[in-house]
C-alpha cells in the first residue's frame, strides 16, 4: 500500500499537470457501475455513479495537496468549493494522457475505472488493479469525520509533542511500537515499509511495548522514521509490486531499504524473521532488534 512517500510523489507529479484545468465530463468504467449496481461501494464512495459525475462535471481543479496517505483535490465549481479526497488503497494510480491507450501497462490500462475529461483537451484517468482505492466527493473534511481523526503531518511542529503524548497514554503504552507507529491517528502517513526500517535503524523489535521504550528512545524512534519519509520522498517512494506515481513513474527507494521484505540482515548477516503485527507481517532481525 502507498505510504507517505509514495503519496507525496504521486502529487508532486500531479499538480503541475491538473491545477488550474477544468473537467468537462467523466466516464467510469463498467466494472463501478456494476458494481455499485449491486450494492458494493466500488472506488466510489458515499455517493451514486450518477451524483459523482454530475456535481464533479465543470469542477476546476483549483490545487492539489497530500494530506497523510490521501490525495486532496481542492475544487471549485460557481465559487463553491469542494474536496475530492483520493486514497490509492494497494494498486491505485493516476494518469495524465490523451487516451486510455498512452497507459503503457496493461495491467494499468485494462483496469482504468475514472476518467476525467480536461476542458482543454486530455484525460486524468484514474487506474486500480484490485479496487481497493477509494474517491470521496465532499464540501469540507467535516463532511467524512475520519479525515479529522489523523494525526499531524509528521514534519510538523506538533508532531512530535502529538506521538508522545499518545505513545505513552493508556490506550497506546501496552501495544507494540510497530503497531503504534502505523498508526495514523498516532503518526500520519507511516505504513509497514518505513516502520520497519525506522525500528531497524534504531535496533528496536517491533513488538516491544510502548511503555518499555524511554522518552529518549522513542523521541529518536520519532525523529528516524522522519528521516526515512524524508529520504523515501527524495527517491520518488518505494515501486513495490504495483506502486507507480503519475503516468506510471516508478521510485527507487526499493534500493535503499535495509530490512524491509529482506532475508538475511545486512547489518550482522543473520536469517531475519517476521511476525504479525496489527495484522501486518513485520520483518525483524532477532540479534539487532531487541
Amino acid at each position: 500500500m502507498p505510504e507517505l512517500p509514495e503519496v507525496e510523489g504521486v502529487v508532486r507529479d500531479l499538480a503541475p499537470l491538473v491545477e488550474g484545468r477544468t473537467i468537462k465530463r467523466l466516464s467510469v468504467s463498467d466494472t463501478v457501475v456494476t458494481s455499485k449496481l449491486a450494492g458494493k461501494e466500488t472506488i466510489i464512495k458515499g455517493r451514486t455513479v450518477e451524483d459523482f459525475l454530475q456535481v464533479l462535471e465543470q469542477m476546476q481543479i483549483v490545487k492539489i495537496v497530500r494530506r497523510s496517505k490521501y490525495i486532496y483535490f481542492h475544487l471549485q465549481k460557481k465559487e463553491q468549493p469542494h474536496l475530492l479526497v483520493s486514497h490509492l488503497g494497494m494498486t491505485g494510480a493516476w494518469f495524465v494522457v490523451n487516451s486510455p491507450n498512452e497507459i503503457t501497462e496493461e495491467k494499468f490500462r485494462k483496469h482504468a475505472h475514472i476518467f476525467l475529461e480536461m476542458e482543454d483537451g486530455g484525460l486524468l484517468v484514474y487506474s486500480d488493479i484490485r479496487r481497493f482505492g477509494e474517491m470521496r466527493l465532499l464540501q469540507t473534511e467535516e463532511d467524512f469525520p475520519p479525515l479529522l481523526e489523523m494525526a499531524p503531518e509528521p514534519f510538523s511542529e506538533d508532531a512530535l509533542d502529538h506521538f508522545l503524548i499518545l505513545a505513552e497514554s493508556t490506550k497506546y503504552k501496552g501495544k507494540a511500537i510497530k503497531e503504534v507507529i502505523m498508526d495514523g491517528k498516532v503518526i500520519s502517513g507511516c505504513g509497514n515499509i518505513y516502520a520497519t526500517e525506522a525500528l531497524f535503524h534504531m535496533n528496536i523489535h517491533p513488538a516491544r511495548t510502548c511503555d518499555r521504550i524511554s522518552r529518549k528512545r522513542k523521541v529518536q524512534l520519532f525523529q528516524e522514521i522522519v528521516r526515512v519519509l524524508q529520504e523515501s520522498i527524495d527517491a520518488g517512494g518505494s515501486t513495490i509490486s504495483d506502486y507507480r506515481s503519475v503516468n506510471g513513474n516508478a521510485g527507487t527507494m526499493q534500493n535503499r531499504l535495509h530490512m524491509y521484505g529482506k532475508k538475511v540482515c545486512g547489518t550482522c548477516g543473520k536469517p531475519t524473521k517476521s511476525k504479525q503485527i496489527a495484522g501486518r507481517t513485520s520483518v525483524y532481525c532477532p540479534s539487532c532488534q531487541k
